[in-house]
């Protein structure tokens, strides 16, 4: 290529100016704050304007032998336009940016401190609501677990008493069969699970006698009625005997000394005390507790079957409207990340369109994306782009 079609094509695609326009939007040399400016808001918007420029000038020569010349020029000055349209734009972008981010930024500052006052809120009225729910369930029919805590608790009760007062007869009498002395610590254990099912056993019998009455099956009546007797002895005769044994001393203190129980008063004492206790602890809670505990036990399963399909209001942890604002705020974070998104790609993505607009322009008579661009969802697919060029060239040649 010789001097002076090197100087021509120099001076037509403005070579010097654009080279020296590029090195000043680089900003080699200057302040960091300046250079950062500079190619933020020029070094783009050059280069669409260079390429433009240049896609025009190789244009003009092509008007002559383009079947519609009016259309393809009007398509260039349109495409002008969208370029300076989609630079002003970028710049105003840069400034909606800075603010989406601010206030997103202030948005999530509120969420975090809307939220933190609210989950302590739901801490605070977390025990209120469960004590609520509890109450519920509890004046709903179904299965009584309060009679079956206190029927456990009595048990447990029982079988402690009868422990602490048994001990010392049983660890002499094993110490006599053994040989050897035995520990409490050794005997307390075992005798309170052995007293634990004792009382367990005597509810439960106490239970099936109660059931056999109700349905009047007077063989079972009876057969249960011996094992209620046996039961009733074998506790007053060896467990309540002690209590009233341990009140002998009061009684004789308050006779002058001249008291004598006898082993029937005794045994009528233990028997009148275990008779009443049971029937106590029977009628409060116990007829409804042991046969629930009977049926967890036997596994048959427990509550009303009659009201199994109805629906009853389960305890959430939190509270359904925390639940709603919570999905409130989750939804926010994800269109306020969306709008964030936008201004971010938006600006610069319709800047590189309005620039490609020139090439598709040149080559093929048509733009190449649709401008403006307003959301994310407007960035069409490369193989989508790529199809509507072949379909247009397609119709063209036809």
């Amino acid at each position: 290529m010789n001097q002076e079609a090197q100087f021509w094509i120099e001076t037509i695609a403005l070579w010097q100016p654009v080279r020296s326009a590029f090195l000043f939007a680089w900003g080699a040399g200057d302040p960091l704050w300046l250079l950062m400016a500079k190619r933020l808001f020029l070094l783009m918007p050059l280069g669409a304007i260079a390429l433009g420029y240049w896609t025009s000038v190789l244009s003009v020569p092509t008007i002559v032998v383009r079947a519609k010349r009016r259309t393809f020029v009007s398509l260039v000055l349109v495409t002008w336009w969208d370029l300076a349209r989609a630079i002003f734009t970028f710049w105003g972008g840069v400034l909606r940016l800075a603010i989406r981010f601010m206030i997103s930024l202030l948005g999530v500052c509120q969420m975090l401190v809307v939220g933190l006052w609210a989950v302590i809120q739901e801490l605070v009225a977390m025990p209120f609501r469960m004590i609520r729910s509890v109450g519920s369930n509890v004046l709903q029919p179904g299965v009584p677990w309060i009679a079956v805590a206190m029927t456990a608790f009595w048990c447990v009760f029982e079988a402690t008493i009868f422990t602490y007062v048994m001990t010392s007869l049983v660890i002499d009498t094993l110490s006599n069969l053994a040989g050897t002395q035995m520990t409490e610590t050794a005997v307390r254990i075992p005798l309170f699970l052995f007293m634990l099912f004792i009382v367990l056993g005597s509810y439960a019998v106490l239970s099936t006698w109660a059931a056999a009455l109700k349905s009047r099956d007077w063989p079972t009546i009876i057969k249960i009625g011996v094992v209620e007797l046996v039961a009733m002895f074998v506790e007053v005769v060896f467990l309540y005997r002690e209590f009233v044994d341990a009140l002998v001393p009061w009684f004789a203190q308050h006779t002058s000394g001249n008291f004598d129980l006898g082993i029937v008063g005794t045994l009528a004492i233990a028997g009148v005390t275990w008779l009443g206790l049971r029937s106590l602890t029977w009628f409060l809670f116990a007829s409804v507790g042991t046969p629930t505990m009977m049926a967890i036990i036997q596994r048959q399963g427990v509550g009303n079957r009659d009201t199994a399909g109805e629906a009853r209001p389960a305890f959430r942890l939190f509270s359904e409207n925390f639940a709603g604002q919570l999905r409130n705020e989750f939804q926010w974070v994800g269109a306020e990340g969306e709008r964030l998104l936008e201004a971010f790609l938006v600006p610069p993505m319709q800047v590189v369109a309005a620039a490609l607009n020139f090439v598709t322009l040149l080559v093929s008579n048509r733009h190449f994306i649709d401008l403006p661009l307003q959301k994310v969802e407007d960035f069409k697919d490369a193989r989508l782009l790529v199809a509507e060029l072949n379909n247009a060239r397609i119709r063209k040649a036809a």
